[in-house]
């Protein structure tokens, strides 16, 4: 089962769903007259909370004008990391069931996917500010869209046409004011917005032959040593060179039988 290669490159594909919902995030810093003076696009990054308070220590003091300036090109930021994976069973498929799509340039085959596997994969989203009202701007522009949900619709496996609607879900938001020292050597503003996505995980993609014709015996009684056959069905496509991705039609045949060796070569067909 193991050792068999294949990478449909499903949580990457949502990491960056992820990211690109929140990358253009757009704050305003105006003066007494309420004008804007400065409008800033937020940079997003993938990393680790303590990833950007390392980088912040950098710039403890903000009396310094050095390090105040620093510090300004630092914040505002976005960062955001998976925390957690884990299975969902209210959300189990059949197992057994396929998803199927022709094979490019391979004439009678088929390529398929069993049923996907749930998994919850919870991400946290950091909004890094120098100052509460920038905070409050982020936080305001996310919170309207999530009721708590918001919907990501990802190409899971773009080669077999499986794409999914996957609901991004908002936790909960936690708040931290950090500092060091007095209260005018303000470092960050922090909120930690929790979120759960809802996707499905694909395992390997197989192939198998087309299925052209199928042909059903029927028999006057259940008892395998006596019965007797009465009639043969077979179905085939029509044309019968069609295609699993073709527009076809399905033509029937029945032959009817007075023995169980031996049929009536008179047939009846439905197109």
């Amino acid at each position: 089962m193991f050792g068999n290669h294949f990478y449909h490159q499903i949580l990457r594909k949502l990491v960056v769903a992820f990211g690109t919902t929140f990358n253009n995030i757009v704050i305003h810093r105006t003066n007494s007259s309420d004008e804007v003076t400065q409008s800033i696009r937020v940079p997003l990054a993938y990393g680790p909370k303590e990833k950007f308070l390392v980088r912040l220590d950098q710039q403890p003091n903000l009396t310094d004008s050095e390090s105040a300036n620093a510090f300004a090109i630092t914040l505002p930021r976005l960062g955001f990391e998976i925390n957690t994976i884990t299975y969902d069973a209210s959300r189990k498929l059949n197992k057994t069931q396929k998803f199927r799509s022709v094979r490019t340039g391979s004439d009678g085959v088929v390529n398929y996917n069993y049923s996907p596997v749930p998994y919850n994969i919870s991400f946290n989203l950091y909004s890094f500010t120098a100052t509460a009202e920038d905070g409050l701007q982020i936080v305001e522009q996310i919170l309207p869209f999530f009721q708590p949900d918001y919907t990501l619709t990802v190409k899971l496996i773009p080669q077999q046409n499986i794409t999914r609607d996957v609901p991004l879900i908002l936790n909960n938001i936690t708040y931290d004011d950090t500092y060091t020292g007095n209260f005018t050597t303000r470092r960050a503003v922090i909120y930690t917005m929790a979120f759960t996505a809802k996707t499905y995980l694909f395992g390997p993609t197989s192939q198998q032959k087309i299925i052209k014709t199928t042909q059903a015996d029927q028999y006057t009684d259940t008892n395998q040593a006596t019965a007797k056959r009465e009639q043969r069905i077979t179905v085939t496509p029509n044309p019968t060179n069609a295609d699993a991705d073709d527009d076809f039609g399905f033509s029937i045949t029945r032959q009817f039988f007075t023995d169980a060796k031996d049929y009536n070569p008179s047939t009846d067909s439905d197109e």
